[in-house]
């Protein structure tokens, strides 16, 4: 089954979610962190450290949104970060986030499709994504281009939703996600679609040994996952 975020509309969900964070990408920030109650902040400096050793000079930030994992990634001290995103409306905020902190000479920002990058093959040390496989209209496809332009011994770190498994926290966070998100989401960002989207598409997300065996399946070596938070998120790592 195929989660989009319009389900009155007959476009390919690529073009449902390019167009849907074009609608809220003037709120995403300040929701991101109002919903999660700041600790999506936490999971992407969590995600960002395994890679320490790794020590990546050049990083693909796939589906980067404005930028905010792009940002944390400067703390391995790249030579460059180059996000890619098929929201423009995204990207602008992220622009704009960039020039405001003088980071705009060391992390770009442009349009692009995950499931067919630009990039030629082994080009980056590292590839990251937060909050993005989710989204992919063909989930094996982006593996796979992400693998591709991973070179050899480099590392992909995903980051993403996942379920809680533990009583009664699972009960409390499926009615928090089920019932008061996607309200406030729908107030602040007046977009009617957009926060009953996230739990729908978490919902049918593989997570946990199911996205390692995806990840396996395409190409990437020794992937681990590390729950975060009780199980809400999760960060994925796997090797080229």
């Amino acid at each position: 089954m195929t989660v989009v975020p319009y389900k009155d509309k007959t476009d390919a969900k690529k073009q449902q979610v390019a167009e849907m964070f074009d609608s809220i990408s003037g709120k995403y920030d300040f929701l991101n962190h109002f919903l999660s109650l700041g600790i999506d902040i936490m999971w992407r400096k969590k995600a960002i450290r395994m890679l320490r050793k790794l020590a990546p000079k050049k990083i693909l930030d796939i589906a980067t949104g404005t930028g905010d994992f792009a940002i944390e990634s400067l703390k391995l001290d790249p030579e460059q970060v180059i996000g890619v995103d098929i929201s423009e409306g995204m990207l602008d905020v992220g622009r704009s986030k960039m020039k405001k902190r003088g980071l705009d000479h060391i992390i770009s920002l442009e349009i692009g499709d995950s499931e067919n990058l630009r990039f030629t093959d082994n080009n980056f040390d590292a590839v990251i994504v937060a909050f993005g496989v989710r989204n992919f209209e063909n989930l094996e496809l982006g593996l796979r281009e992400m693998n591709r332009v991973l070179r050899p011994g480099g590392k992909a770190v995903i980051l993403e939703f996942s379920k809680p498994t533990i009583f009664p926290f699972k009960q409390l966070y499926n009615f928090y996600f089920r019932w008061i998100l996607p309200k406030i989401g729908k107030l602040v960002s007046k977009d009617n679609a957009a926060y009953t989207y996230l739990p729908e598409s978490v919902k049918e997300f593989p997570f946990g040994k199911n996205f390692l065996d995806v990840l396996a399946k395409n190409g990437f070596k020794n992937a681990k996952c590390k729950p975060l938070t009780l199980g809400i998120s999760s960060i994925y790592v796997g090797e080229k």
